[in-house]
């Protein structure tokens, strides 16, 4: 069993940072893969990065290639999203999600998912 739990959202202007973060408790944490989701209103849940339980590798949406990066500490079992320059469209709720598979949580199968944070992107 994997808990998750998501902090770091907020509100933030266009063209802004955050930096998320997500805790994980429970057996055999440092070897799950993790990523990030978000779901805005009246829209389906998407993907946005996940990294493999070394951290030696990282996959992420295009919509925020070059501006998200995806990072782990398995020392303190928390995996990062830092976002920089955001955008109104970037608003949603992320969701941390965790699988000892790499390729289910990219396709958003994950075993684990914590219960999201808040980010509002303001104009």
């Amino acid at each position: 069993q994997v808990q998750l739990v998501e902090s770091g959202g907020g509100l933030v202007q266009a063209g802004g940072s955050l930096r998320l973060s997500c805790a994980a408790s429970g057996r055999t944490v440092s070897s799950v893969a993790m990523g990030w989701f978000r779901q805005a209103p009246g829209k389906e849940r998407e993907f946005v990065a996940a990294i493999t339980w070394t951290g030696g590798g990282t996959y992420y949406a295009d919509s925020v290639k070059g501006r998200f990066t995806i990072s782990r500490d398995n020392a303190k079992n928390t995996v990062y999203l830092q976002m920089n320059s955001l955008k109104p469209d970037d608003t949603a709720v992320y969701y941390c999600a965790a699988d000892m598979n790499f390729s289910a949580v990219v396709r958003g199968m994950s075993e684990y998912w914590g219960q999201g944070t808040q980010v509002t992107v303001s104009s």
